[in-house]
């Protein structure tokens, strides 16, 4: 089983940035370590956890190798961590004393975008 992240690409921003991590993780995506797969032709995937697809769309969600759920900034943690060149900025944001920190600016931030992609119907 690989490191599957789930997106919603119809959003511009997390299409875009995603399709920039795909680039970098290109010899991860070939090899089948991560997949990254659109949300919406797959809207009820992670129901077994309890996520909604609003929930997905509002948030980054992943489910590990062991089949654990990692939502919003602990996704974007695990993918900088596997990225070359980006274990740092894992390092720092997932440290123990900063994590809180780094989940409630992606939450924040994840609010701003989600209420800005239902304004422009990025549905």
């Amino acid at each position: 089983m690989s490191f599957v992240v789930w997106y919603n690409t119809r959003c511009p921003v997390c299409d875009a940035g995603i399709a920039r991590q795909k680039r970098r993780l290109i010899a991860a995506v070939k090899a089948g370590a991560i997949e990254f797969r659109d949300i919406n032709y797959e809207p009820d995937v992670l129901a077994r956890y309890g996520a909604t697809l609003d929930e997905i769309r509002r948030r980054l969600h992943a489910v590990d190798e062991e089949g654990r759920l990692l939502v919003g900034a602990d996704v974007a943690i695990e993918i900088w961590r596997r990225t070359p060149g980006d274990a740092w900025l894992a390092a720092l944001t997932g440290h123990s004393l900063v994590r809180p920190i780094t989940r409630f600016a992606y939450d924040r931030f994840a609010d701003l975008l989600y209420a800005w992609n239902r304004r422009r119907g990025h549905w």
